[in-house]
């Protein structure tokens, strides 16, 4: 290899160590700008001249789930339960997500239940914890693992089982435009994979109530 190429690929590599600047708010809100102009709207007008300065603070709100730690949100357990080992679920707890594919919404409601083995969380962490992935660019499929996935490294249950309901927007209101279609995902770990059973009792348990 000559100098010139390593030095090349010496600099590739330095960069790619870097990590990479987040836009400031100002190139934000130009970005909006442009956007409002492909749209084919002027962004100088008056109903559209607060819109990017809007439309960045939304960001901030829709996407916090990047700034936070699902490992922190699940850091405390109550040890002291009386010895209780059987089923904790926290059903219809409602989310609003992005499409990474199209950055429109996709809301619904998530079910999450667990075996305990060495204590509980506070049942708004869970809530939390869904929130911590929904508020991402994000698809369904991939949303449903990872809070299976960080409730097994947090609490280390005998189980877990996740269901998440949506109706997904890229499918309601553009494309194939089939308003009220929902999209069911489940991930199940540990005892809930193993056995049909235990399955079984998450569903019911989850649909048990509903008119």
């Amino acid at each position: 290899m000559s100098d010139a190429v390593k030095s090349w690929s010496t600099r590739l590599n330095s960069a790619a160590d870097k990590p990479v600047a987040a836009p400031t708010r100002e190139e934000a809100e130009a970005a909006v700008r442009t956007l409002l102009r492909w749209a084919g709207d002027d962004p100088t007008r008056e109903g559209l001249q607060d819109t990017p300065k809007r439309v960045a603070k939304a960001f901030r709100e829709l996407y916090s789930g990047y700034a936070e730690d699902p490992s922190e949100i699940l850091d405390k357990v109550f040890r002291e339960v009386e010895g209780y080992d059987d089923i904790v679920l926290v059903r219809d707890i409602p989310f609003y997500s992005h499409c990474e594919h199209h950055m429109v919404p996709f809301y619904g409601v998530a079910h999450v239940a667990y075996y305990p083995t060495k204590g509980v969380v506070g049942l708004s962490k869970l809530a939390r914890l869904v929130d911590a992935y929904a508020r991402r660019l994000q698809t369904q499929e991939t949303m449903t693992a990872q809070i299976a996935s960080a409730m097994v490294k947090a609490l280390a249950p005998r189980g877990v089982a996740v269901m998440i309901e949506a109706e997904h927007m890229c499918m309601s209101m553009r494309g194939i435009q089939k308003a009220g279609a929902l999209t069911l995902t489940t991930q199940f770990t540990g005892v809930f994979k193993e056995d049909p059973a235990e399955q079984v009792r998450f569903l019911t348990l989850v649909r048990n109530g509903r008119g």
